[in-house]
């Protein structure tokens, strides 16, 4: 099965750490943030992907390098002009085949068994199926029957039950016909469309498992306290990940590394640095002496003082 993994973003809210890279690829505890989506996908039965660059689209072959993951053939498609999640979509339709694929937002993370909600799609007839939470952030699906009948309220369904929207979305190629070609367009108005002309859009809620959305730098740091080692195991995580300082790193051995940090490949801890849930990435350099709190050190960056909630 094929999947679709939405990686042009922009990644606005997480700046100055989306300067230089999409905000799939920034890391956590050391691994590449599309790379959770891809691991959820392989454990579900998907083997092959497509995803789509606009903002500093060399740092993907940098990150995953040979156009595949873990064996699994990876296709990219570049947008020049962002194209919104429906034109994105449309844009890959030569890539995807003629068989259902999965729609998957590139910036969250989320351990929850999708494979019984692939059969049901199918099973369903459903052109699209939404997949959803009760609970865990903005509500602005509105489902009933296992059908969505409105979203954000636009048809007027003030009376069904509201429900989370995962980022996840199980497509039939159907779909692109309802999608017009070469246009910015959000896949939104497209549902809507589709439930207005009594075509059945799916909603499936999901409340196992772990969802977690990095649309901010507090949900960016609370995603390694979650995930720390000795915290939170996702269910498809190699058995030796995480680990706090990555093994081509140098600590000097006076150095505190402490609570939920991350120090990433080559990177160096300078004598009696102390780093309480800093994230440092990969060959970045902290002083001798510094003390960081709550910081982020991008990938070639020097940080040294004192400092907290500061990026480097």
């Amino acid at each position: 099965m094929n999947a679709f993994v939405l990686g042009a973003g922009l990644g606005t809210r997480l700046r100055p750490l989306t300067d230089r890279r999409p905000k799939p690829l920034v890391p956590i505890h050391g691994k590449p943030l599309i790379t959770f989506a891809f691991d959820h996908l392989i454990a579900n039965g998907v083997d092959r992907f497509v995803v789509n660059t606009h903002h500093c689209p060399e740092a993907y072959a940098t990150q995953l390098p040979g156009g595949t993951y873990l064996g699994c053939p990876v296709s990219f498609r570049h947008e020049p002009v962002l194209l919104d999640t429906g034109g994105g979509i449309k844009n890959v339709e030569d890539l995807l085949g003629d068989g259902p694929f999965v729609v998957y937002n590139g910036d969250v993370l989320a351990d929850f068994p999708l494979q019984p909600a692939i059969e049901q799609h199918l099973k369903s007839g459903c052109t699209a199926s939404l997949i959803l939470r009760s609970s865990g952030g903005p509500l602005h699906v509105q489902s009933r029957d296992g059908l969505v009948c409105d979203i954000r309220h636009a048809l007027g369904a003030t009376e069904a039950p509201s429900f989370l929207f995962t980022g996840i979305t199980i497509l039939s190629p159907e779909i692109f016909r309802h999608i017009p070609a070469g246009q910015v367009v959000s896949v939104i108005p497209v549902y809507l469309d589709m439930i207005r002309a009594g075509i059945p859009v799916g909603g499936i809620v999901i409340d196992e498992g772990l969802w977690f959305d990095l649309g901010s730098r507090d949900a960016y740091l609370q995603a390694h306290d979650l995930l720390r080692p000795g915290g939170r195991r996702l269910s498809y995580s190699a058995p030796d990940w995480p680990h706090a300082v990555d093994a081509t790193a140098h600590c000097d051995p006076s150095a505190q590394i402490c609570s939920a940090t991350a120090i990433g490949a080559g990177a160096s801890i300078g004598a009696g640095a102390n780093l309480q849930n800093a994230v440092v990435w990969e060959k970045a350099r902290v002083l001798p002496g510094a003390r960081l709190s709550r910081c982020v050190v991008r990938d070639g960056c020097v940080a040294g003082g004192e400092a907290s909630d500061r990026d480097w």
